[in-house]
């Protein structure tokens, strides 16, 4: 692919100035490596606050829908709207009536808190059922039925869409920055595109891209970690 690349920078597209080298890209990568040192924490935090309130807010909800199904047409009607809206509309409102981070992290917590949801509802419904009849019998209440049964039988499930859930908050964050920060990878962007700095400019998007790919592999890691019987074709029970 590196090779496919060279050869298209510098032949087809080498008169249009709009795709750099791989090496143009690495070499703009290091001299900038300061500035990428200034913003990529500033963009972690928000995807991180993003992923983190998205992801809790989900799977509490998942628990309301499972052990009160009268809830359930509620939830998921508002969090397919909440999913269905552009990002990239809400956003300005969101800088109106938010301040400092919190736009840009509210823009990670929608992009997060769908997918989680649905995972964490099929999860929970996967539950051993004479395992919730045990419960029931020994007198346990909901809350005794979701913490010893319901969420680790999820854990599988759950862990699906929380590995999908950190790319999309490294990006509902960067489009957070896009449309109002002073500080951070999609501010670093819009800066290096006016600026019509294209090797800089590529070279945010693949740091962004591998931001996005090691947050879904250490997510994806921690999952296997917590769900070691389906490495050997176990079960949770």
């Amino acid at each position: 692919m590196l090779v496919l690349w060279e050869l298209l920078a510098v032949t087809v597209f080498a008169s249009k100035h709009i795709v750099p080298t791989p090496f143009s890209v690495i070499q703009g990568i290091w001299d900038d490596r300061a500035l990428y040192w200034e913003n990529i924490p500033a963009t972690l935090r928000r995807a991180g606050e993003g992923w983190l309130w998205g992801n809790t807010l989900a799977v509490g909800v998942a628990i309301i829908v499972v052990e009160f199904p009268f809830a359930e047409r509620l939830a998921l009607r508002v969090a397919v709207i909440a999913y269905s809206l552009p990002l990239i509309a809400i956003g300005p409102i969101l800088i109106i009536l938010l301040n400092g981070d919190a736009p840009a992290a509210t823009l990670a917590a929608l992009s997060v808190s769908f997918t989680t949801l649905v995972q964490t509802i099929l999860g929970l419904r996967s539950a051993d059922r004479t395992s919730l009849e045990l419960i029931r019998v020994y007198g346990g209440g909901w809350w005794a039925r979701v913490v010893k049964v319901r969420l680790k039988a999820a854990l599988p499930a759950m862990f699906t869409g929380l590995s999908i859930a950190g790319p999309a908050a490294v990006l509902g964050a960067i489009i957070g920055e896009y449309l109002g920060s002073t500080v951070g990878l999609g501010v670093f962007m819009i800066n290096s595109e006016q600026a019509v700095n294209v090797p800089r400019t590529w070279g945010i998007s693949i740091v962004a891209s591998a931001l996005a790919g090691l947050a879904y592999a250490l997510t994806s890691l921690v999952g296997r970690m917590l769900t070691p019987w389906l490495r050997h074709g176990g079960s949770s029970r």
